[in-house]
């Protein structure tokens, strides 16, 4: 019989005591150390990350987060420096969660961007964050979510996604941030690249980054005749924003870019986008558990004999997920 649905609690401070390592309330405070341990626990996906994001969500849903996305050099890490360093002088705490390419060697972050960003380090108020992508499609990493919860709780009232710029099937960050930006660049030996579908039509802002560099003015143009030929999504028209991120050009515009879309977000888009990512997220994680089930319940010798007949071609793949399944299935119910 199915129970009536428990009313959900703040959990109390000894409760918050029991995660092993991980403080929640130096975690809530914006204790650097702290936010480090805990993205560390939930990345990695240990028990002791789940009981934490368990505790933390109540305190998470106040920060807005803002997605940078585009071509690999496109200067989208000198573009978030300067932008989360405009958004600093108005005192609001930010965090940058910037993926880069998974390392072939120790699996972890090359840290390019953290690079970029050394003249955020000395600032109290950034928290900055390499996650590797760890084969993970899309530009981002898995746990992406979770670390924009972590950061969200811990008081960062802006929080940037910079994606790994693997090129124009890079859509997965329109599913975590309230605000997209497309970074596009003049002279990158694609004056077509506005035409190409994916990752053009999910931009609420189009940034034309280096825009001191000749060729901005025809990009501008290839983006302009496109939109004109694009359905608008909520009656939103994106706006195209002129930077030059090294020069710290163009800066106070993009924000005022972002807010603009933030305002008209609010009359009903937003409210519909965050209820997509909710229930995106909650799938990811079904997802997730439903394959450590039968990870963890079927042998590796049932798996290794299934890839060998459907290496052999003796059987099909459907038959065989169906058959693995069916085991799992057998096994939960006792028989």
């Amino acid at each position: 019989m199915l129970r009536p649905p428990q009313r959900q609690r703040s959990p109390t401070i000894l409760e918050e005591q029991h995660i092993r390592g991980l403080e929640v309330e130096k975690i809530l405070a914006g204790d650097r150390r702290a936010i480090a341990r805990a993205i560390s626990a939930v990345e990695n996906g240990t028990p002791e990350g789940i009981e934490l994001l368990k505790v933390i969500f109540p305190r998470s849903g106040k920060g807005v987060v803002i997605g940078v996305t585009g071509s690999p050099g496109a200067g989208k890490s000198t573009l978030v420096e300067k932008l989360a360093a405009d958004i600093r002088r108005d005192g609001e705490r930010v965090g940058i969660v910037a993926v880069d390419p998974t390392s072939p060697f120790s699996g972890g972050a090359i840290l390019g961007d953290r690079i970029r960003m050394q003249s955020l380090f000395a600032d109290d108020g950034v928290y900055i964050r390499s996650m590797a992508t760890r084969g993970h499609l899309g530009g981002l990493a898995v746990a992406t979510q979770d670390v924009i919860s972590v950061l969200d709780a811990a008081g960062c009232g802006v929080i940037l996604i910079e994606t790994v710029g693997v090129g124009q099937d890079e859509v997965e960050i329109a599913r975590h941030a309230d605000v997209t930006l497309l970074v596009l660049v003049p002279g990158m030996g694609d004056d077509v690249q506005t035409f190409k579908a994916g990752v053009m039509e999910i931009a609420d802002v189009y940034v034309i980054n280096k825009a001191d560099r000749p060729g901005a003015d025809r990009v501008e143009q290839e983006l302009r005749a496109m939109l004109a030929i694009s359905p608008r999504r909520g009656g939103w028209d994106p706006p195209i924003v002129r930077t030059a991120a090294t020069l710290g050009e163009g800066i106070p515009e993009l924000r005022a870019a972002i807010s603009q879309y933030r305002h008209h977000a609010e009359k009903g888009a937003m409210r519909e986008r965050r209820r997509e990512q909710a229930r995106g997220q909650l799938l990811e994680i079904v997802r997730q558990r439903l394959l450590e089930r039968v990870l963890s319940q079927i042998s590796s010798q049932a798996l290794d004999a299934c890839a060998d007949d459907l290496a052999a071609h003796r059987r099909d793949p459907h038959s065989l997920a169906e058959e693995l399944l069916a085991r799992l299935d057998s096994k939960g119910s006792g028989s």
